[in-house]
This record gives structure tokens, sequence and C-alpha cells, in this order.
């Protein structure tokens, strides 16, 4: 089911497979702002990393010394089917929870909210994370909206805390966390978008440094704004490509790092609720004409 919410400024186009955004446009000049999923750069618009953000070590999880083989990295959310659960002309909610199907891979009971609301030209995105099991549960969930622009061309503004000297996590090349902080120099909060910035994978920020990253381009007018209050982001585009786009995510949670055996009440940012609570979060998508 494919769901398009408007109003006088933005339409967004919804996929209920993933609750996945399909679509951000200007509806004044159709101007488009998000990757169209053409496969031969990479396959997804914008999904929903669920209950995993970039993936266990060795794809597999501990509860209680038990194993738990996720088999793939961004956790399954992103793959699968959401209920419609309201909508309106400006809004959109989408719910999923656990199955026999994700209780072989993570081994809570929850309900999963997202949804998205228009005001003038912002897209708010709502996580919603309900505890519906009878122990505490342990989860990531995060961002991956693919947006379209330059390289080469275009350039990054970041906007946080001492963004001359930001502190960058390296990962390995099976995309998992190393020991490794790489300063990073974004003078005056801009960064040249190149094929070289992503030629060692994903940018990580941990410890809540940057707050929005913004797309300008060469005449330095922004063309899209994500805000957020997330401890972590990634900017990334896939290696070597020269894509057309890049991705702006924000995270609560990240990759494990490199051998990492814990249980997963143990994972670095990880986030946990306890029975019966609710976890909440909005990142924010804005538009320029």
């Amino acid at each position: 089911m494919v769901i398009t919410i408007s109003n006088e400024f933005i339409s967004c186009t919804v996929d209920s497979h993933g609750a996945e955004i399909r679509s951000v446009k200007n509806v004044q000049n159709g101007k488009e702002y998000m990757w169209n999923a053409d496969p031969s750069f990479w396959n997804r618009t914008s999904p929903v990393l669920f209950p995993v953000v970039g993936k266990y070590c060795e794809e597999t999880s501990f509860y209680n010394k038990e194993a738990w083989h996720m088999g793939s990295q961004h956790g399954f959310a992103r793959d699968m089917e959401f209920i419609l659960v309201d909508q309106t002309e400006e809004s959109v909610l989408f719910e999923l929870t656990e199955s026999e199907e994700t209780l072989k891979k993570y081994p809570f009971a929850f309900v999963l909210q997202i949804g998205y609301e228009l005001v003038e030209e912002t897209v708010n995105v709502i996580w919603r994370v309900k505890n519906t099991d009878d122990k505490t549960i342990y989860f990531s969930i995060g961002a991956h909206p693919a947006f379209l622009c330059e390289i080469g061309k275009d350039r990054i503004l970041i906007e946080g805390k001492d963004t001359d000297a930001l502190k960058r996590r390296m990962l390995n090349k099976d995309g998992l966390a190393t020991d490794e902080v790489r300063e990073v120099s974004a003078k005056d909060g801009y960064l040249n978008l190149t094929d070289e910035l992503f030629s060692e994978d994903a940018l990580v920020f941990e410890d809540s440094q940057v707050s929005s990253v913004a797309i300008e381009n060469a005449a330095g007018d922004k063309i899209i704004t994500v805000s957020f209050d997330s401890p972590l982001v990634g900017i990334w585009s896939p290696v070597g490509k020269h894509a057309p786009f890049i991705c702006i995510e924000p995270w609560y949670g990240r990759t494990d790092r490199e051998g990492f055996k814990g249980e997963i009440s143990e994972r670095e940012w990880g986030n946990s609720l306890e029975e019966g609570k609710i976890f909440e979060s909005v990142y924010s998508i804005t538009v320029h004409a």
C-alpha cells in the first residue's frame, strides 16, 4: 500500500512495506528530494532501521546466553509489511508488532509505530516503540533517508558541537565499529561533497556532536535540512559509485564493535525499555525551494 499525504507546500509518499518514505516533493514546482531506489546504485530510499542499527557482530546477538541470529544488517522492520493505523490529509501512522518470524531473530514482544506528519515545508518523522513484553526489551532504531544531490558540486553544512574538530568513529571492512577515532574538520561547519569523503564507508559521529545536517548547492542555497536530537548520526553514500545522493541518518544505536560477544543489554549505544514503557522520538526533514 502506497499513501501520499500533502499540504500546500510539500507532499510525502510512504510505502506500507517497511513504512518507508518513497518521495518528498515540492507541490508547487514538482521538485523531488528523495532518491528513487535505482538498484544500480542502492535499491532503497529511506528504510527504518529496527531493532538494530548496522549489524550484530557475526550477525548474532545474545540474550540470557542464548544466541539469536539476525541474518542481515539493519534489522527486519525495513522488509516487513506495516499496518495502517491512522491517516489524515497531512499525516499517516503505521504499526508493526512481533510475529513468529521476528521472534526467531529477536526475543522480544513490541509495538513499533512509524508516523509522518507535515508542518509547512517539514516532514516530522515519529518513532514510537512500546514494550508489550513481560520483561525489559533492548533495541536500536535509526533512519537511512537518501537525498538527491550532486557529488563534487554540492556541500554539507553540519551544525553541532565544535564542528571544526568532529570525532569520527571508523568502521572496518565488515561494517563493525573499530577503536579508531579520527578528527574531521568541517570549517565553519562545511564539508565538500566528494567521492573521497565516503571512501572508508560512512561518517559516524557519536556523543550528540551533531544536531542537524543540510545539503547546499554551489550557490550556497540550502536544498534540504535534517534535524534531530539523536546521540549518533551517520552520513553515507555508496563507496566508489559516484552516486547522485547521500544519506543523512539519525540513530539511536550503532553497529557492534568488532569482536563484541556480550549480551544484547551490553551493546554500546543500545536502548532499554521496561515492561509497559514507551520510547518516542522525532526527527525532521525540511525542504527548501
